[in-house]
């Protein structure tokens, strides 16, 4: 399975599974993420986790894949479903909490940024190297990340691709806190466990009110990553070296 769900109590544990791989995405993780998080909102689970098995959180992309041959229609639905994930996390009436460590790059940084709160290992790796190998981002990054870091920082962060610490997530206001290695779960599970016992009006209604916020034009937003996804897979800048995604 390259998604696991687990319940502890009233938090839902969502595990990326691919350890051999740095869970780097596949359609059947992303569609398995999508199922976990809707999983959890049927079941009324107050708060969410999300972690990834192995040495990371997730990778990226999985580039040892075979290119997908598909018409810019398949593309586009394939896109979208990388999009749901934003959309789910933003949709559950609770905090979804990311516990990132090793490597969170590419689709992996999308996923823990669309998180409500992210604790990250202050040695894990943040990064966007999509410009480098042709790409593009999404997930809301080009509305999310500029409300994180500010305008000029996100443009540095999307047009150079550097890697940044997670302790250095945390100066920057990318992540919500930095924990020594290999604490990351245990910390976003306790972070979980208190929250999932704020009372569950108010706690949904200040994560509401926060996205809102932000959100008068997501979707415009991601309908335009969308658009540039399907433009950067037909214009070959695919071709481009791929090392940049190196696990490294």
């Amino acid at each position: 399975m390259e998604v696991e769900y687990v319940r502890d109590g009233d938090v839902a544990v969502i595990h990326l599974n691919r350890p051999e791989r740095l869970n780097a995405v596949v359609p059947a993780l992303t569609l398995g993420l999508r199922d976990a998080l809707a999983r959890a909102d049927r079941e009324g689970a107050r708060v969410v986790v999300l972690a990834g098995r192995g040495r990371a959180f997730c990778a990226g992309h999985d580039l040892k894949e075979p290119e997908p041959v598909e018409t810019p229609v398949q593309t586009r639905a394939r896109l979208e479903e990388i999009q749901d994930v934003t959309r789910l996390v933003r949709r559950f009436p609770g905090p979804v909490v990311a516990a990132v460590h090793g490597y969170a790059l590419g689709a992996g940084c999308e996923f823990a940024l669309a998180c409500d709160v992210v604790v990250a290992a202050e040695d894990a790796q943040f990064g966007f190297p999509e410009v480098g190998v042709g790409l593009s981002v999404t997930g809301g990054i080009s509305k999310l990340l500029p409300a994180l870091v500010g305008w000029a920082k996100a443009k540095e962060l999307l047009l150079l691709g550097d890697r940044v610490t997670g302790a250095e997530a945390a100066e920057l206001g990318l992540v919500a806190r930095a924990v020594p290695a290999g604490e990351h779960e245990e910390a976003a599970l306790d972070l979980a466990r208190t929250l999932a016992q704020r009372p569950p009006l108010a706690l949904s209604l200040a994560k509401q009110v926060l996205d809102h916020g932000l959100d008068a034009t997501m979707e415009g937003a991601m309908a335009r990553e969308v658009d540039h996804a399907i433009l950067t897979s037909l214009s070959g800048e695919g071709a481009a070296p791929k090392e940049a995604f190196g696990r490294g």
